[in-house]
């Protein structure tokens, strides 16, 4: 009886010790399973929208390029206010906006060629403006995306939760597909020594530059990309904030990003021993445009302590309480 009941004893603490191990077995799997389902989920984030997308191919009309921009500048004198835009305003107007597209998609590299710089410079500003424009209205209203810039860091409704708004999303523009990222980095920025593009291209969101209500034409350039530096400039919440009291001035983050741009025309006007050759550029650019000679002043004999404004990606689009 003795070894019967040692025995019986001992194949229930057998019985006991497969139930746990089998146990423990499953809580490792149910987490090695959920772990790679996130990591499925942050290597491959998806949409239900398709996200490679080509526009301007079709065919259109092969007449001269409007180079006034007729079209281009009644929807945007209707949908921008107050550099908010009306973007279900644009998808009303899809027709007549994706026929105004697909002339980009129309200029021959050998009429491209013939045009002058100005003329050149503001094609490339409409075109990203526009095909800006153009991936929001197709993503709209957007939706959270699953991954880790969408759930973690993007505003629920920002051009960030677009899977490949930069890189992958493709347009035609003088005989050749471009995404948004050749445009800003590969055209503008390497093409035309001209810091101020950056004033004038708008990437949907509230502290970008305001989105200018007028299509940028040749004969105005010069002035628009003026009125643009001024505009972005003097907002303390996007482009510059001086703090007088505190000794300190808070750049856009577009100057961290972007600052080497501004060296060659802005970086010898006055220099400061204490600051960057990036930082003297950004901040001749900035005494240049301010409008208050108080503060021009102040940027330009100060010792100042320079940092950078947040930046809210949030949607730059229209709402109730906006229009």
């Amino acid at each position: 009886i003795p070894f019967i009941i040692t025995h019986v004893y001992n194949s229930n603490n057998y019985m006991l010790g497969i139930i746990k191990m089998r146990e423990k077995v499953s809580k490792v799997g149910i987490i090695s399973l959920l772990v790679f389902f996130l990591l499925m989920i942050f290597a491959n984030p998806f949409q239900s929208k398709f996200t490679i997308i080509s526009h301007g191919i079709e065919e259109v009309n092969n007449q001269k390029f409007d180079q006034s921009y007729v079209a281009y500048n009644k929807m945007l004198s209707e949908n921008v206010k107050d550099s908010l835009v009306n973007y279900q305003g644009f998808i009303d107007s899809k027709a007549e906006f994706e026929a105004f597209l697909n002339t980009f998609g129309s200029v021959e590299p050998t009429e491209f060629n013939s045009w002058s710089e100005k003329e050149q410079l503001a094609f490339w500003i409409n075109a990203y403006n526009a095909f800006t424009i153009k991936a929001i209205i197709d993503h709209y209203p957007i939706e959270r995306s699953f991954s880790l810039v969408g759930i973690f860091y993007a505003p629920s409704n920002s051009i960030l939760q677009i899977k490949g708004v930069w890189k992958k999303l493709e347009f035609k523009a003088v005989g050749r597909m471009v995404t948004l990222d050749e445009i800003e980095h590969e055209i503008l920025r390497k093409e035309f020594n001209e810091p101020r593009i950056h004033m004038a291209i708008v990437c949907a969101s509230i502290s970008c530059p305001d989105l200018s209500p007028n299509a940028y034409t040749a004969d105005k350039i010069e002035e628009q990309l003026t009125q643009a530096s001024i505009d972005f400039i003097n907002n303390p919440e996007k482009g510059v904030s001086i703090d007088q009291k505190d000794g300190r001035v808070k750049l856009s983050k577009i100057f961290k990003w972007f600052g080497d741009d501004f060296i060659p025309n802005y970086g010898t006007q006055k220099l400061f021993n204490h600051y960057s050759l990036k930082e003297n550029a950004v901040l001749n650019f900035a005494a240049d445009y301010l409008q208050s000679d108080e503060q021009k002043e102040y940027l330009m004999t100060g010792k100042l302590k320079i940092g950078y404004l947040g930046y809210d990606w949030n949607l730059n689009e229209q709402t109730p309480s906006s229009s």
